[in-house]
C-alpha cells in the first residue's frame, strides 16, 4: 500500500535534515528520503572531519547568485547565532579558527548525532538506501522509489548539486526542477583546485606541496590566504575562493608580499647585502625553494647589486602581480560546492517554495546561492532549510 506523508524531503543532507526538523515540529507528517546508507554523508567529512558547521561573519552578501538579494530573507530569519546556539544545547564543544570559521573539537559525527536525534524528537520517518525513480503531481504529489510509493503534499528537493560525485551528488534536483518548468542557472564547480598546462604546469610541479600567504585577485575579486602546489596547479584556501569567480581563459594575478613593498625591499637590500644574489634576498620574505625556481624561471641570479633598475622594476612587478592564466579546475570531483542552480526568480526568498508548483520546495546547494569557503554553505543550507521547513 502506498504511504502517505504531509512533507517528503528528497535529499538527508544539512539542508533536508533541518527541514524535515522544523517541518515535523510544526505537526507535520515528514518522511525524508537518501539513496545513501547513512544521513549527513557531506556533513561527516566537511572541515577534515570535524565540520566547519558554520561562520560568525557569514552574511547575505557573501553570496553569488544572480539574485544576490535572494538569501536576505532566508539569511535573516536563521543566523549563524541559531546554528551555535543548537549546538550548544547539545553540548558539542567547538572552536573559530580563523576569518570566524566554527569546527566540532572533536567529530562531525557529533552535528549528525544532533541532527538525528532532533528528527527523532520531531517524529521524522527516515528511509536510507531508497531511490526515487519517478515524481509526478496532480492533486498531490507521488513519488515512485525503490522502497515503495509515497504520497505527499508538500515535496522538498534537498540533493544538493553535482560536486563530490563519488559522494553520491547528482542533478536530481535540477532533473526536477527541469521536470516542472523552471530554470536552471549555469552550473559550474566551485571552490575548486585550478589547472595547468605547459611551463606554468612544470613550475608548479617543482613545488608541490609548498604553501605560500598570498592575495589573489580575478576581476574585482581578491582574497588572502594561503595557496598550494599541486601536481596539477594551484590549490588551497586562496585559490578554492578564487575559484568560485574564475572563469575559463580569464587570468588570475597573485601578490606574493602583499604587505611588503617590494620594490623597496630590494632597493634596501642592495645597499645592505649588496654581494646577496638575488634568490638569496627573496628567501628571506619567500620560501627558499620557491624563491630560487621563481628566479630561476625569470630572471639570471646575479648578485643584487649587479641588478639593473629594469630588472628590479620587473622582480618587484612580478613577485606583486605575478599574472597565470589557469588551463581549467580539477572539476565536480573535487569541488566542494557546485555554482549555479535553481533560478531564484522561480522561488520564493520567504518560503523556498517554487512560484509556479504549489507545495515543491528547493532548498541548500540545489538552488543558485553559493558562499565561500568557511561554514558559509553550511549556513545557507540550515537557513534555507529552517524556512522551507516553516511552510512546507
Amino acid at each position: 500500500m502506498p504511504e502517505n506523508f504531509d512533507v517528503v524531503i528528497v535529499g538527508a543532507g544539512a539542508a533536508g535534515l533541518m527541514c524535515a526538523i522544523e517541518a515535523g515540529n510544526r505537526g507535520r507528517r515528514v518522511a525524508i528520503l537518501d539513496h545513501a546508507d547513512r544521513i549527513g554523508k557531506k556533513i561527516l567529512i566537511s572541515g577534515g572531519g570535524r565540520c566547519n558547521f558554520t561562520n560568525v561573519g557569514a552574511v547575505p552578501g557573501d553570496y553569488i547568485s544572480q539574485n544576490p538579494h535572494f538569501p536576505i530573507s532566508a539569511m535573516s530569519r536563521y543566523t549563524p547565532q541559531d546554528f551555535i546556539d543548537m549546538v550548544e544545547r547539545h553540548n558539542i564543544p567547538y572552536h573559530e579558527k580563523t576569518l570566524g570559521q566554527l569546527f566540532c573539537d572533536g567529530s562531525s559525527q557529533e552535528i549528525v548525532d544532533m541532527l538525528s536525534k532532533q528528527t527523532l524528537l520531531a517524529r521524522v520517518s527516515t528511509y536510507l538506501s531508497c531511490t526515487v525513480t519517478k515524481i509526478t503531481s496532480g492533486q498531490s504529489f507521488t513519488i515512485y522509489t525503490s522502497r515503495g510509493t509515497i504520497h505527499c503534499d508538500s515535496l522538498v528537493m534537498a540533493t544538493g548539486g553535482p560536486s563530490i560525485p563519488q559522494m553520491g551528488a547528482s542533478r536530481f534536483s535540477y532533473d526536477v526542477a527541469t521536470q516542472f518548468d523552471m530554470d536552471i542557472t549555469e552550473v559550474r564547480p566551485g571552490l575548486v583546485p585550478l589547472r595547468f598546462r605547459g611551463e606554468d604546469l612544470e613550475f608548479c610541479k617543482k613545488l608541490v606541496g609548498l604553501s605560500i600567504a598570498c592575495r589573489v585577485s580575478c576581476g574585482y575579486s581578491t582574497f588572502e590566504e594561503n595557496l598550494l602546489f599541486t601536481h596539477r596547479g594551484l590549490s588551497g584556501p586562496v585559490i578554492l575562493q578564487i575559484s568560485s569567480y574564475w572563469k575559463e581563459a580569464q587570468e588570475i594575478t597573485i601578490n606574493l608580499l602583499p604587505d611588503t613593498d617590494i620594490y623597496e625591499y630590494l632597493r634596501d637590500k642592495q645597499s645592505t647585502r649588496p654581494k646577496s644574489e638575488i634568490s638569496t634576498t627573496l628567501a628571506e620574505c619567500l620560501p627558499r625553494n620557491f624563491a630560487r625556481a621563481i628566479v630561476q624561471r625569470y630572471w639570471d641570479n646575479k648578485p643584487i647589486n649587479q641588478i639593473s633598475e629594469k630588472t628590479l622594476t620587473s622582480i618587484a612587478d612580478t613577485l606583486a602581480n605575478w599574472r597565470l592564466i589557469p588551463s581549467g579546475t580539477q572539476g565536480y570531483r573535487m569541488a566542494e560546492v557546485s555554482l549555479g542552480g535553481i533560478d531564484t526568480s522561480g522561488l520564493s526568498s520567504r518560503t523556498m517554495e517554487s512560484n509556479t508548483v504549489p507545495g515543491l520546495y528547493f532548498i541548500g546547494e540545489a538552488v543558485d546561492v553559493t558562499g565561500p569557503l568557511g561554514g558559509y554553505n553550511f549556513q545557507w543550507a540550515w537557513a534555507s532549510g529552517y524556512c522551507a521547513g516553516q511552510f512546507a
